[in-house]
């Protein structure tokens, strides 16, 4: 129980009487099998001791199952190495791309994917949950759906470059596109969020992992369809204007030339 925890605390003589005791796992009103405890950050050797007390007799021989730290340095090693591994995802991802597709395809989608993460990183802030190491797999779990979705997409659009008509506008072409692959994209959500949702219920150690992963998902389906695509249309159709343009240009400056060689 809180109780019998707050005392082994307080026994410790290491000030940590301001520990926070949480109940996890199966619980009853009083008391759980798992308890989460959060307290001023310890030295090694504090951590130590304080794991030695808890795993006594006083708590009938209980088992520290896991220990974190959570303090300036491990959160600047976090950053340190989230933007590391986002940075190596995201040109990897865009060399890809471009390689298979065109760089518009590679750009769209990147930006897309940073479309993603502010969403998740929104809700965490909003709701001001807390950001471990887990967030880090979480995020890239993300990135790497939201890739796949556009991947989709943009291949069912390759396909339909061949087969329509040349005069349809790319409006058109993504509009088919999307329509063909919409089925996909709502069975893989479906099937994904099962899973996220069951890993929520399961623990409180996979909440924040899992919730990630459900915002991530969700928003990665939707800006795969509505977001990635349409920055393709535009800039395909800002680039054939710029094009139309620059060849009438063209073909006026040849006309006037022509002109005056005809007066000359």
């Amino acid at each position: 129980s809180v109780s019998e925890v707050r005392q082994v605390m307080d026994q410790s003589n290491m000030d940590l009487g301001n520990t926070v005791i949480q109940l996890t796992g199966v619980t009853d009103q009083d008391s759980s099998t798992d308890v989460m405890l959060r307290m001023r950050n310890l030295s090694s050797d504090e951590t130590k001791a304080v794991s030695e007390k808890r795993s006594g007799t006083s708590l009938g021989g209980a088992e520290v199952k896991r220990t974190e730290s959570v303090g300036a340095v491990i959160g600047s090693e976090v950053t340190k190495n989230a933007v590391t591994s986002l940075a190596v995802a995201f040109i990897a991802l865009a060399a890809y791309i471009s390689f298979r597709f065109e760089y518009k395809i590679a750009i769209s989608a990147l930006i897309s994917i940073v479309h993603d993460l502010i969403m998740v990183l929104g809700v965490f802030s909003f709701f001001h949950l807390e950001i471990d190491a887990t967030f880090l797999a979480a995020i890239l779990t993300v990135v790497g759906y939201s890739m796949n979705e556009a991947v989709v997409i943009f291949d069912r659009v390759r396909e339909n470059t061949r087969t329509h008509r040349r005069t349809d506008t790319y409006e058109k072409l993504a509009h088919d596109s999307i329509s063909q692959s919409i089925h996909r994209s709502i069975y893989t959500l479906s099937t994904v969020l099962f899973a996220c949702g069951a890993l929520i219920l399961r623990r409180d150690s996979t909440k924040n992992f899992s919730l990630v992963m459900l915002i991530g998902f969700i928003s990665g389906a939707y800006s795969s369809i509505c977001v990635d695509t349409s920055i393709w249309v535009v800039w395909k159709n800002h680039t054939s204007n710029r094009r139309g343009l620059k060849a009438s240009d063209d073909e006026s400056e040849e006309e006037e030339e022509s002109a005056e060689t005809q007066k000359g």
